[in-house]
């Protein structure tokens, strides 16, 4: 008797496509609501990430979170990273009540995505500055007529911090 191959669970029900989030963005703009976007690499996720995103999603009516698929990640944190892939991620982040929507991507920016999806609000946390996001990130973000918020950092909590000292 031939075996079927097992099926590997489903990542999250909240992981879509970057044309199906536009559409949700759509209905959400329909409706007078407002979609708020973020992304990150999140690879180990810790407290400053939880409020961070908690924070985020208090700024509208629901959360995208693009997460940066593995190989943007070794792009802009090295070769060491990830620690987690990009589906283990994507899994932790969807447990989250207050992630409403997710997408891996898999470049180091997301300007394509925000062209995509035209977030009404973009989140970025503390360690960035307006004049500080990516030129072409900016851009797009100004050309969909995106709101850009900074939201501030959680002291003393990051995954290099974490990083260093069990390291």
């Amino acid at each position: 008797m031939v075996r079927a191959p097992e099926k590997r669970p489903l990542m999250s029900p909240k992981l879509l496509t970057p044309q199906e989030l536009a559409a949700v963005r759509d209905e959400f703009a329909a409706a007078g609501q407002r979609l708020v976007f973020t992304n990150g690499c999140f690879d180990l996720l810790h407290v400053g990430h939880v409020r961070y995103l908690q924070a985020a999603r208090a700024l509208g009516d629901a959360l995208l979170v693009a997460v940066n698929g593995d190989v943007s990640v070794r792009a802009l944190k090295g070769p060491t990273r990830p620690i987690n892939n990009e589906e283990d991620r994507a899994e932790v982040l969807g447990a989250l009540a207050c992630v409403d929507y997710l997408t891996i991507f898999h470049t180091e920016r997301v300007t394509e995505l925000v062209q995509i999806i035209r977030p009404q609000i973009y989140a970025k946390g503390g360690d960035y500055t307006v004049a500080s996001l990516d030129a072409g990130e900016r851009g797009a973000l100004e050309a969909v007529g995106a709101e850009i918020r900074i939201l501030p950092l959680v002291p003393g909590k990051s995954t290099t911090g974490i990083l260093a000292r069990v390291g």
